[in-house]
C-alpha cells in the first residue's frame, strides 16, 4: 500500500472515531474496498478513486449543521499536507462535492469516471443487508419511528425537501434506497446492485407480514 494511502486511512480513522455507526470508519472501509473492486474493471485513476473513497464522508454535512463545504475543504487540506499534486486534490474535492444522493436533485453537475466509481461504491453500501442495517441505525440516531402506515412515502423533487424529511425509516426505502439500483453508473455497480435490490424487496415483504402479526 502506498504511504499516502496509509496516511489517509490513519487520518480518517482518527477523525471519524466515535462517528454515528452508519457513517463511521467501517462504512468508509467498505466503500474503499468496493471502489477498488469496481475500478479493477473500469480502470480509473487509482489514487483519485482511493482518496475520494476514503475522504468522501470526512465531514458529512448532516452531522455538521448542513455545512457542505467543510468536508471537501478538510479533504483538500489534508491531501495538501501530505504533498499530493494539485490536480489530484482538485479532482478529489470535486468528487466529494458532487457525489451525494441529495446533490442528484441539482441536475447536471461535475462527473468523471472516478466519481462514477466512488459514487457507485457509496450507493452500494446504502442498499442490501448492510444498507438496511444502516438505515435503521440512522433512524434510531434521529429517533424516528420504524413505520407508520398513515405516513406515505414522498417522491422528493428538491434537495431541501429530502434533507428536511423526518419520515419513518421504512419510507426511506421508497424515497432513496429502492431508487439507487437504476442510478448506478458502472456495469460492475449495476450487477452488484441487482442482488442487493432484490434482497431489500424480500425484506420489505417480511417486514409488512410481521407488522400484521403473521
Amino acid at each position: 500500500m502506498q504511504p499516502s494511502i496509509q496516511k489517509t486511512i490513519d487520518f480518517v480513522k482518527e477523525t471519524l472515531a466515535g462517528a454515528e455507526a452508519g457513517h463511521d470508519w467501517f462504512h468508509i472501509e467498505r466503500v474503499f474496498k468496493t471502489a477498488q473492486n469496481i475500478n479493477q474493471k473500469e480502470h480509473g485513476d487509482e489514487l483519485v478513486v482511493a482518496f475520494a473513497a476514503l475522504l468522501h464522508d470526512i465531514a458529512d454535512p448532516k452531522f455538521n449543521n448542513g455545512d457542505e463545504d467543510l468536508g471537501p475543504n478538510m479533504a483538500a487540506n489534508f491531501l495538501k499536507s501530505i504533498n499530493i499534486d494539485q490536480n489530484t486534490i482538485d479532482h478529489v474535492k470535486l468528487i466529494i462535492q458532487n457525489m451525494s444522493f441529495k446533490n442528484s436533485f441539482d441536475g447536471d453537475r461535475f462527473s468523471s469516471k472516478e466519481m462514477q466509481i466512488v459514487q457507485d461504491a457509496d450507493r452500494l453500501d446504502a442498499i442490501g443487508a448492510i444498507g438496511i442495517a444502516r438505515a435503521f441505525t440512522y433512524g434510531g440516531f434521529k429517533n424516528r419511528v420504524l413505520y407508520d402506515p398513515a405516513i406515505k412515502p414522498e417522491q422528493h423533487i428538491s434537495k431541501e425537501t429530502y434533507k428536511n424529511t423526518t419520515a419513518p425509516t421504512i419510507n426511506h426505502f421508497y424515497e432513496k434506497l429502492l431508487l439507487l439500483k437504476d442510478m448506478m453508473n458502472t456495469q460492475a455497480g449495476k450487477d452488484i446492485a441487482q442482488e442487493r435490490h432484490h434482497f431489500m424487496l424480500q425484506y420489505l415483504d417480511h417486514f409488512y407480514s410481521e407488522w400484521e402479526g403473521n
